[in-house]
């Protein structure tokens, strides 16, 4: 089955170039020569101008009505090309042979197809915000279809999203803006696919004076069967996980990536003192964390704890490290960054972030933020525009050894040490981010008493030692636990690295719209750490006059290594997963 679009010649290389632009819901099968009717390629008795069930008339951009058959227009048809491109209709029988079921086909009606708010690639005259269709499929058999569908590139390939439609610009799923409404069943998820109408609506946009396209769901049937269909060959499989449920938002990686992540999170697992962190320890939070991340738009990073309470600063040297590395990882992918951190250590940190874009390690500055609480309404006009929840400043909320607080309200080092007085009251931020859509929160840890870890609490209460008092009570999405907390924020930066190199994860990111952002590749790996930023960052530090953590002060070894040494081995071997 494949769309069709007929232009004046004149536009013809535009209109390819815009097909490879945006080959998700454009890929071309098959460009005619001007007044060329047939297609021997897909079909040996085709005729363009009466292969389509009706046709689409276009004048200047309007469609101005529609036909059974362009007979009538021999004479403007010699001078227009035919371009075929792939429908995703031919991929329903692969999704159907794996026993996926497919609502439109049950409800004998056409596939429900929507404009979505994602511009397109443009080119030339050629420009249109992308249309997808939606198929509602079982929850538990979403990774089915997206095995199904991924190497049937000529088909759309993939999907380009998964989850709520709201992501997509998409109010309202029971008004398509073609096709029919398609009634899902309890436990479905809507899965949208990039969609050959984007043809039409560029098509539209260009205001030629004359067009015609195939009506949607009256495409022209070739004599290729599904089952001959080119397959994009790939020892790749995607996998699928979920990493939000308010709004409801799937992301999709390769089973490598995901594989390289997994071992990211077991490396920085290492226990140092064997103080009982891999209790609290919880498959694919890093995993979870990157992909969310990777769809963000704007980061708050906050860190700051006061361990060493009689001395100025009172900040150890555990956190500041792991922040920059992710914030230079981020900047890379070209996302807005802020950290946030105690009032009382915002001179201290301003200095850290001057040093480190002098010494190398940031590119640019990353900007400061502190944060008090003053009011009831506090934490909601800061993370919102105005306090509207449905404009919110940061998508994803990261704390990576901040202070986090206690069941009694109080904040707690290792010690038992009471530190509120020199703790703001940032956990605030992260309570309220639970009530805004859209908004993921992260805590990255290594004791149970950072902010984020109430997700654990239990097990910081049973198994670490004075966990009963010192415990995190406030909870984050996920919890990325770490045997030093910087180890979490350098896992992070590698595994965003990891996902924004995979080609799958990348298509599933731009929509199957654009070119692949390969290209940015080398930029990216500047970003990532190493030991000599490591060393950079932890001089600069001394040179503040901040102090070694709990942890960092252990006298130990690990794998006969004494414990000074395991930081660069860590990061050695987190970049061995880089590909």
């Amino acid at each position: 089955i494949a769309n069709v679009v007929i232009l004046h010649k004149s536009l013809a290389d535009d209109f390819e170039k815009f097909c490879h632009a945006n080959d998700g819901p454009l890929p071309l099968l098959y460009r005619s020569k001007p007044g060329e009717w047939k297609c021997p390629s897909l079909s040996s008795n085709s005729d363009i101008r009466t292969d389509c069930l009706q046709y689409r008339i276009y004048e200047y951009g309007a469609c101005t009505g529609t036909s059974t058959s362009l007979k009538d227009y021999f004479d403007q048809l010699k001078d227009m090309v035919t371009f075929y491109l792939g429908c995703s209709f031919s991929f329903e029988k692969a999704a159907h042979k794996v026993g996926v079921p497919l609502r439109n086909v049950e409800q004998k009606c056409n596939v429900s197809m929507y404009k979505t708010d994602m511009p397109c690639c443009r080119v030339a005259s050629f420009c249109c915000n992308l249309v997808v269709t939606m198929r509602p499929i079982p929850e538990d058999q979403l990774e089915a279809v997206v095995e199904a569908t991924y190497p049937l590139k000529d088909s759309h390939g993939a999907p380009v999203h998964i989850g709520n439609p709201g992501l997509l610009g998409i109010q309202n799923l029971s008004s398509p803006d073609y096709g029919d409404p398609v009634q899902p069943h309890p436990q479905d998820v809507p899965v949208f696919w990039a969609c050959g109408v984007t043809g039409v609506e560029a098509v539209s946009n260009c205001k030629s004076p004359l067009a015609f396209t195939h009506s949607p769901g009256c495409m022209s049937i070739t004599a290729l069967k599904n089952e001959d269909a080119p397959v994009h060959n790939s020892k790749e499989i995607p996998m699928v996980h979920c990493i939000s449920q308010n709004p409801l938002h799937y992301s999709i990686a390769s089973e490598t990536a995901v594989r390289k992540i997994r071992e990211l999170e077991s490396l920085i697992g290492i226990d140092p003192g064997d103080r009982g962190m891999k209790h609290l320890c919880c498959q694919d939070e890093l995993l979870k964390t990157c992909l969310s991340l990777s769809h963000a738009r704007s980061v708050l990073i906050t860190t700051g704890f006061p361990t060493h309470f009689n001395h100025e600063p009172p900040e150890e040297n555990d956190g500041p490290p792991g922040a920059i590395a992710m914030a230079a990882m981020l900047q890379s992918l070209e996302k807005d960054v802020v950290i946030v951190t105690d009032q009382r250590a915002m001179g201290l940190n301003k200095k850290i972030i001057e040093d480190g874009v002098q010494q190398g390690v940031l590119k640019t500055p990353v900007p400061l933020l502190s944060y008090q609480g003053d009011a009831a309404e506090s934490a909601l006009m800061f993370l919102c525009e105005n306090g509207n929840l449905e404009r919110p400043r940061f998508d994803q909320l990261i704390a990576i050894e901040r202070a986090g607080m206690a069941a009694d309200g109080n904040y707690y080092n290792a010690r038992k040490v009471n530190i509120k007085h020199l703790v703001d009251p940032i956990d605030e931020l992260f309570l309220a981010a639970h009530n805004i859509p859209g908004v993921t929160t992260t805590g990255i840890g290594d004791g149970g008493n950072e902010l984020g870890m109430g997700k654990v609490k239990e097990a910081v209460r049973k198994h670490i030692k004075n966990g009963d008092v010192i415990a995190c009570d406030v909870e984050a999405d996920f919890a990325i636990v770490a045997g030093v907390s910087n180890w979490g924020g350098y896992a992070v930066a590698c595994a965003l690295y990891i996902l924004n190199t995979c080609e799958i994860h990348d298509r599933y990111l731009r929509k199957a719209i654009g070119f692949p952002r390969l290209s940015k590749k080398a930029n990216w790996a500047s970003a990532l750490p190493s030991i000599t930023k490591e060393e950079k960052l932890l001089k600069i530090l001394i040179q503040h006059g901040v102090r070694s953590g709990v942890t960092a002060s252990l006298e130990m070894e690990v794998d006969g290594l004494p414990f000074y040494n395991v930081h660069s081995v860590i990061i050695e071997k987190l970049l061995e997963q880089i590909p």
